[in-house]
């Protein structure tokens, strides 16, 4: 009987298959320390290869990578806690669905309360600036640690509980791509746990570690840091307010827990995403006024695009029949489910991808003009949801088929309205 529930094997592999998978598992690491370190020279140029590298002794703390383990630690417990309401996951292969709480907002509530106990206990919050090669590195060797532990764990789990995306049978490219699913230490999902919580709120804190920093350095945070961290802080705190949203994206419902997550989610987003707040402790930009207030509703803008076609689409698949959607058009689908076809959805596929690189874009202009450093933000993130958007396409076109292809011949552009 559970035959038919079993994972299938996958055909297609992406990123390059087996080789892509090792180089990127190089790769992705090497990103990380190149930003840094280019980061904390005078000139801060991309094209100073390689940077100035110190000793390797110097990348490795005991202090730095308990303090890690403790922040993981209290955000663990904090998931645990009773908390929040409990919800259902999207319907399994085998027909079942997982249970998750829903507490990330609640988690943050009481992470600023132990914060600012520490802060009024003398903690030096701009420990972790002076220490932020040794932590980036802490957190390399936890992904690491974690993702040889998740793909042992794989082997022995379950056919039905296996990623589609991450069954080829070849150990680089399940081990890169995660091989189970929904991995669980009884009810504790790792995967679920690493989304939002250690590394968003982590880079909430190393922004805030960093604007602590520059007013340790002249005495008040520049308006530009200011703005880093305010629009930072409205994103982590959107995410972690919309929590069961992620409970129907790709992350969740294709995506094995991996290397490739378990890096992005421990240590590129909380070490790469905070790259203009470390930026400008170093390269401080004054910001008229005029040009802050430009910036400030460019993020508006991108902000609005963003959570209005989110909440339009998470209403809608909630319930069709809300007033707030009901006059929305929409294709019927073989699967029952309709496809939104106005409203945001209907000016681009994917508006809510459009909405991400407009509030990309407005993170890196306080850093200024001079340098592309603080850019790479706003490239990597082009490149992430344009491959993104492709697999969205791939796999809406399977499961929709006739009326994928009818919404986007009604929809022709995919995230630049005219452009692309």
């Amino acid at each position: 009987m559970m035959d038919r529930y079993k994972i299938p094997r996958t055909k297609e592999l992406e990123f390059g298959g087996p080789l892509g998978a090792m180089i990127l598992i190089f790769l992705m690491p090497a990103t990380v320390f190149y930003l840094l370190l280019t980061c904390r020279t005078e000139q801060a140029s991309v094209l100073n290869f390689p940077p100035p590298l110190p000793p390797l002794s110097t990348f490795w703390s005991p202090h730095a990578f308990l303090l890690l383990l403790a922040w993981v630690g209290l955000q663990a417990a904090l998931y645990m806690l009773p908390m929040g309401k409990v919800t259902e996951g999207i319907v399994l292969r085998d027909k079942s669905r997982l249970q998750y709480r829903i507490n990330a907002f609640h988690a943050m509530g009481v992470t600023a309360l132990v914060v600012g106990a520490g802060l009024a206990a003398g903690l030096r919050l701009s420990y972790i600036y002076d220490h932020f090669l040794q932590l980036a590195f802490s957190a390399l060797l936890l992904a690491f640690g974690l993702s040889f532990f998740l793909y042992f764990k794989s082997l022995f789990a379950p056919e039905t509980t296996l990623a589609p995306g991450g069954n080829s049978g070849n150990p680089i490219y399940d081990f890169f791509m995660g091989h189970e699913l929904n991995p669980r230490i009884g009810s504790f999902d790792l995967k679920y746990f690493c989304e939002l919580r250690p590394g968003l709120l982590g880079w909430a804190l190393v922004n805030m570690a960093m604007l602590v920093k520059e007013t340790e350095l002249r005495g008040s945070p520049s308006l530009a840091m200011l703005l880093v961290n305010a629009f930072q802080l409205l994103y982590v705190v959107d995410a972690l307010w919309n929590e069961e949203a992620i409970l129907t994206t790709m992350d969740i419902v294709h995506d094995g827990f991996g290397f490739m997550l378990a890096f992005g989610d421990l240590a590129w987003v909380p070490f790469t995403y905070s790259l203009q707040a470390y930026f400008l402790v170093n390269h401080p930009q004054k910001l008229s006024l005029p040009v802050a207030v430009g910036i400030l509703l460019l993020n508006g803008l991108g902000y609005c695009i963003f959570r209005s076609a989110n909440s339009q689409k998470n209403t809608f698949r909630r319930n069709p029949n809300d007033p707030r959607v009901t006059g929305l058009k929409t294709i019927p689908t073989a699967t029952g489910r309709r496809l939104l076809v106005s409203g945001w959805w209907g000016f681009v596929r994917h508006p809510n991808y459009l909405g991400d690189l407009v509030m990309a874009l407005a993170w890196s202009l306080p850093c200024g003009l001079t340098h592309i450093l603080p850019y790479f933000y706003v490239f990597y993130f082009t490149v992430l949801l344009i491959h993104r958007e492709a697999r969205d396409e791939h796999q809406c076109l399977r499961k929709y088929g006739l009326a994928w292809q009818e919404y986007c011949r009604r929809v022709p552009y995919r995230i630049f309205p005219y452009l692309y």
